[in-house]
This record gives C-alpha cells, sequence and structure tokens, in this order.
C-alpha cells in the first residue's frame, strides 16, 4: 500500500539526472544549433548557423517557436477603425424612395448614352446620375443625363487623382439621402440586365461589390512600398478591378478615411521606391476594405472586363464581334476571373458568384466596348437581357 502511494505521487529521480541546470540547458541549445545546421546548411556568411550570434535559417526555425507579436494600433489607426465600426453598425434604410447612384467617370461624352438611356427609361425616380467629365463638358442626347455634371478635375490613369476623382462622385451622390447604393462606371461600360433586375440586385444584397484578391506578382504585393508601414503591411495589400459598386455605409466610410488613403496618395506612384509602379486606384479600395470590413464585399466586381490579352488595358469589343451569343454567354456567366501577375502569361483564379447565398450570374455591366458597337447593342438589349432576379 506504502509503494503504491509513492508511485502516485511520482516516479523516483536516479541520481544520474540530478545534473546542474545549466548543463541541461547546454545540451537543449547544442542541440537545437545542430538541428539548425542540419536544416538550414551554410550558404554564405549572412545565411550561416554555426554560432549563437548567427542570423541565418535558424532564428527562422527558432522563431516559430516563439509568441507571435501582434503589433498594436496607433492612436490614429484606433481612431478610423472606431469610426468605421460605428458607421457600419448602422442598418440599410431601404424604402420605397431608396435609389442607385449611377456615377459616370469619363474624359467628356459618353458613347453609350443611348442604351443606357433604354436602360433607365420607364425607372424614373429609382436611380440618379452623376457625371465626372476629366477633359471636356459632354455633349447629351438623353435628358436622364442633361446637366448632371459635377465639379471635376484632371485625371492622370494610374495616379492618386484617379481615386480622387471616384470620391468627387462619391460625396456628391451622398448629399442625396435616398441614394443607397452607388455604382462607378466608364464611357465604355454597358449594361447587361434591365434596370429592375439590377436594382434587386444591388440593393437587397448583403455586401458591397468590390474586387479584392491576393496578387503575389511584381504587378500585385509586388507593388506595397515600405513607407506604407506600419498602417498597410505587406500581407494586407490586396489588387481589384477599380469598377465597383458599394453601399451608402460603405461610402461613407470611404469618405471619412483620411489615413489610409494619405498612404496611398503619398506613396503608391511609379518611382517611389525603385521600379515599382503602384496603381491607386488598383489597390486603395481592396485594400482598404480587406482591412476594415473583409466580411462585407463580394471580393469580385460585377463589371465584366476580358484580360484575354495580357496587356496594360483589357481588350476593347469592336461591332463584328458582338452578337446575341456573346451577349448572353456574358449575361450568363456565374464564375469570376481574377488574373495574377505571377509567371509569364499570368495565373487565373476562379470563383463562383454568389448573391444572397445563391448561386447568379456574376456581371451587371461590361467593358470595354468601341462606339461603333452601340447600334448592334441597342438592338439587342431585349434579348439579351435577363428579368428574373
Amino acid at each position: 500500500m506504502g509503494e503504491t502511494k509513492k508511485i502516485l505521487q511520482g516516479p523516483r529521480h536516479h541520481t544520474s539526472l540530478k545534473k546542474p541546470l545549466w548543463f541541461v540547458l547546454s545540451v537543449s541549445v547544442t542541440s537545437m544549433l545542430l538541428i539548425c545546421t542540419h536544416m538550414y546548411p551554410r550558404q554564405g556568411k549572412s545565411s550561416s548557423c554555426h554560432g549563437l550570434g548567427s542570423t541565418g535559417g535558424c532564428e527562422d526555425a527558432l522563431s516559430k517557436w516563439l509568441p507571435v507579436h501582434v503589433r498594436k494600433f496607433t492612436d490614429e489607426e484606433i481612431a478610423a477603425r472606431a469610426v468605421a465600426r460605428d458607421i457600419l453598425r448602422t442598418p440599410p434604410f431601404i424604402t420605397e424612395n431608396s435609389k442607385i447612384a449611377f456615377l459616370f467617370l469619363t474624359p467628356g461624352t459618353l458613347p453609350f448614352e443611348k442604351l443606357w438611356d433604354e436602360f433607365f427609361k420607364g425607372h424614373e425616380g429609382k436611380f440618379s446620375i452623376y457625371i465626372h467629365p476629366s477633359k471636356e463638358r459632354p455633349v447629351h442626347i438623353s435628358r436622364h443625363f442633361s446637366d448632371r455634371e459635377i465639379h471635376s478635375d484632371e485625371v492622370t490613369w494610374g495616379r492618386i487623382s484617379m481615386v480622387d476623382a471616384e470620391k468627387r462622385l462619391l460625396v456628391s451622390a451622398l448629399e442625396d439621402p435616398d441614394n443607397q447604393h452607388f455604382v462607378l462606371l466608364s464611357e465604355s461600360c454597358i449594361p447587361l440586365h434591365t434596370f429592375d433586375y439590377t436594382y434587386r440586385y444591388l440593393l437587397y444584397s448583403g455586401v458591397s461589390f468590390i474586387e479584392s484578391f491576393v496578387d503575389p506578382g511584381p504587378h500585385g504585393t509586388g507593388r506595397h512600398m515600405e513607407h506604407m508601414l506600419p498602417e498597410i503591411a505587406r500581407e494586407d495589400f490586396r489588387k481589384g478591378a477599380q469598377w465597383f459598386t458599394m453601399k451608402r455605409q460603405h461610402a461613407i466610410i470611404v469618405m471619412a478615411d483620411g489615413l489610409y488613403y494619405s498612404k496611398f496618395r503619398e506613396y503608391c506612384g511609379p518611382g517611389i521606391e525603385a521600379d515599382k509602379n503602384c496603381i491607386a486606384d488598383e489597390h486603395y479600395l481592396p485594400t482598404f476594405f480587406n482591412m476594415i470590413d473583409p466580411m462585407g464585399i463580394s471580393n469580385w466586381s460585377v463589371t465584366y472586363v476580358d484580360w484575354s490579352e495580357r496587356r496594360w488595358h483589357p481588350k476593347t469589343y469592336g461591332g463584328n464581334e458582338i452578337s446575341l451569343e456573346f451577349m448572353k454567354n456574358v449575361t450568363s456567366e456565374d464564375m469570376s476571373v481574377h488574373v495574377t501577375s505571377v509567371g509569364k502569361h499570368g495565373d487565373e483564379l476562379h470563383w463562383p458568384c454568389t448573391w444572397n447565398g445563391i448561386t447568379r450570374p456574376c456581371y451587371l455591366f461590361a467593358r470595354k466596348f468601341h462606339p461603333d458597337t452601340l447600334d448592334t447593342l441597342v438592338s439587342l438589349f431585349p434579348n439579351y437581357t435577363s428579368t428574373a432576379v
């Protein structure tokens, strides 16, 4: 019975195990160094692992056993996130007067105004139009577009001025409290569905449709600037098309942001760091929403675009390429495509499109179309658009 009690109290220690603590620690450290030397063979002075002061593979291996350091937010970050959280707690206010704001970012005249007029016809009171002409005042043929220009400024592709133009459109549209969803479009964009379909798809969606994905290549994460640290870490940096649609709460958050926007204004541009060519409109909003409200966005855009030519700009469709079959294929596509800059021709990421958890066609709009496609598109419009949601 006494022997049983000893066993419960713990095993007897043999005299040979009673070594000084320093000896045990020395053996442990030496063993770890030997393991590191085997796992990370010497490849040069900077990566050697042959002493306690080395800074190579050993540190990488040992760091995996250490607690992860979580950076503390700055006062500015805490304030920015508190404001965003408060805005996001505001429930959407959808009424019979709720409208969708269509924001046109264009150099001048809108070549597809006639097609858009067909799209808007009969739905007055359900939409608002705002136009940012960066070069010349547009000539209009539709009453829906007349006198809808806002204060504008010059826009340069790839620069922060593009984001500034988007923000001008947003703040103009936010002045109307009935505008509950906001759509950014270019002069080469066309509608793919009826107004009713588009209205329900956007207004009753649980998310904003903002493309945001990881591109580990040189034109994605490779554009991250060290100057953006610590607020914008490399692992948070995202890429996406600028052609968004967003809920009112998200539009307000964008206008309230000064901290993250300032990082892109100051440090996202060509030649700021080495040979990096950071393009603000491709990275600001995708990165911002990935950090502030990642679950509140779709991560794909509802504007179709064709990157198959793998150039700096997407394919532009001409009149001889438009047919009813082609348009139906685009309107029925339910897998979104995201092209990275990995490899010679870029890898493609394919994601299914869901609307409130249900598989739906991805795209409500499409670009880029040459002006000579207008007549064909107008004649096909009643046939390629959908009426069911």
